[in-house]
């Protein structure tokens, strides 16, 4: 229940006697078991990461052995996520966006989220054998961000309709280490379509 009001709301926006009161409980019983707010949107937060990667870990295993299948069908899923008319983005870009001083909790988790999903992007454009990996791990990393930013200024017109299409240009525009173009192309439409 407080998941889903501070996903809805806003992290602050929803209060202490809001929470209480919609769970039908009492102050004292919810800081027997979180000693603050803080500690509560912690755990809100950790438990949207724990699904993040049970979700990515669910896509990663569709394509094994095959890193350039594996990226395509994680943009697949994220724009199809993207889609839902629930849905308001990353909660934990939302968090860092809530929470700009950087030593607060929810946005130290949320840069140390973030840089995990940079980081796992890094290594499976490594493994496709993208020239300069980094640089097209980060420009993933940005179609996603932007995607989520998109998704909640501009709704279900925004660009994350486009991701997965988007991704896939990049992907299969990228050149490879020893400068060839990936084995499979960009494919253009025809001047009769």
């Amino acid at each position: 229940m407080a998941a889903d009001m501070f996903y809805r709301q806003g992290i602050r926006a929803v209060g202490v006697d809001e929470l209480v009161a919609r769970a039908g409980a009492t102050k004292p019983s919810l800081y027997r078991t979180y000693a603050s707010k803080d500690a509560l949107v912690t755990d809100y937060l950790c438990e949207f990461a724990a699904r993040f990667w049970q979700r990515f870990e669910a896509a990663i295993a569709v394509c094994p052995g095959d890193p350039r299948g594996q990226l395509l069908e994680l943009f697949r899923r994220w724009a199809k996520r993207i889609a839902n008319p629930r849905y308001r983005g990353c909660a934990l870009t939302n968090a860092a966006v809530e929470y700009p001083l950087r030593a607060h909790p929810a946005h130290r988790l949320s840069s140390r989220f973030k840089a995990e999903v940079r980081r796992r992007l890094r290594a499976m454009t490594a493994e496709m054998g993208a020239a300069d990996p980094a640089l097209l791990a980060d420009g993933l990393f940005l179609l996603l961000e932007g995607a989520y930013a998109g998704r909640q200024t501009l709704g279900s017109a925004g660009p994350g309709r486009s991701l997965d299409r988007l991704a896939r240009h990049l992907i299969d525009g990228w050149p490879r280490r020893g400068g060839t173009q990936s084995r499979r192309p960009v494919r253009r439409p025809s001047a009769r379509q």
